[in-house]
């Protein structure tokens, strides 16, 4: 298999230390696969408690959060590696997995990026695959339920692109940076995440930028990974405001498609 770097960027996440002893059982003694963690200035005894890893992974303590797109950006800065595992610090691979990753990015020269199957803990799908986004799509994600999102549900269902084969390796749009592996070449020509997301969107902009420059994005069902989504911007008012200066940055780039 091709080598492979694993980069995770973290700030205080709960489930990180979980995720970096699975990636240890599973890749201690594969000399193509390199982790590389990058800590966005967490507490004190969170960094103390990461330096227990510093044998197992190249651990880069920073000291101010820089966001998701740019902390990767640093992460990724001049390796040889020519393939890069995306990953959040809440989401659980496997050897396997990756191989077929592996695989399927390989399969033609134009694919740059491919995304696995995304779980629940509880085995349910985490559709995070879209075709296209808008503000409306958007505002029908953030309702918990009730008569109007029942009303639009074969919308939502297409929005989140419910309908994907299981048994076929298929290119899509966009893929969800929560678990994304991408030729390194590929990261640099369109020069990593934008940087003026902080965080949310940045995966999607990638995506986008791979289409205009003429490379594919691959969904691979075969592979299933779990990932531990917390919906936090759905639950904490700061992160809310970044996800809505996320947002209007990623139309005002794109184009505004309110519905």
């Amino acid at each position: 298999m091709q080598k492979v770097v694993i980069s995770i960027v973290t700030y205080n996440s709960k489930y990180v230390f979980e995720v970096l002893d699975n990636l240890i059982e599973h890749f201690a003694d594969a000399s193509n696969v390199r982790i590389k963690l990058f800590d966005n200035n967490s507490t004190a005894e969170y960094k103390e408690r990461l330096k227990n890893y510093s044998k197992d992974a190249e651990i880069t303590f920073h000291n101010e959060n820089l966001g998701f797109g740019s902390a990767h950006n640093l992460n990724l800065k001049n390796l040889d590696e020519p393939l890069f595992l995306i990953l959040n610090p809440d989401a659980f691979i496997n050897k396997d997995g990756l191989d077929k990753l592996v695989e399927s990015i390989s399969l033609e020269d134009d694919t740059g990026l491919v995304v696995p199957q995304i779980l629940n803990p509880d085995g349910t799908t985490q559709h995070l695959i879209r075709e296209s986004v808008s503000v409306f799509d958007y505002a029908l994600r953030f309702l918990r339920s009730g008569v109007v999102k029942k009303l639009f549900d074969k919308r939502l269902a297409k929005y989140e692109c419910r309908n994907l084969p299981d048994d076929e390796i298929v290119p899509v749009r966009i893929g969800s940076g929560c678990c994304m592996l991408i030729k390194k070449d590929v990261f640099n020509a369109v020069n990593g995440f934008d940087e003026r997301y902080f965080m949310y969107f940045e995966d999607y902009d990638l995506c986008l930028e791979l289409e205009k420059n003429g490379y594919k994005v691959l969904y691979n069902p075969f592979v299933k990974f779990v990932h531990y989504y917390g919906k936090e911007a759905h639950k904490n008012q700061k992160l809310f405001k970044i996800f809505i200066i996320s947002m209007t940055r990623f139309f005002n780039k794109w184009g505004w498609k309110l519905f």
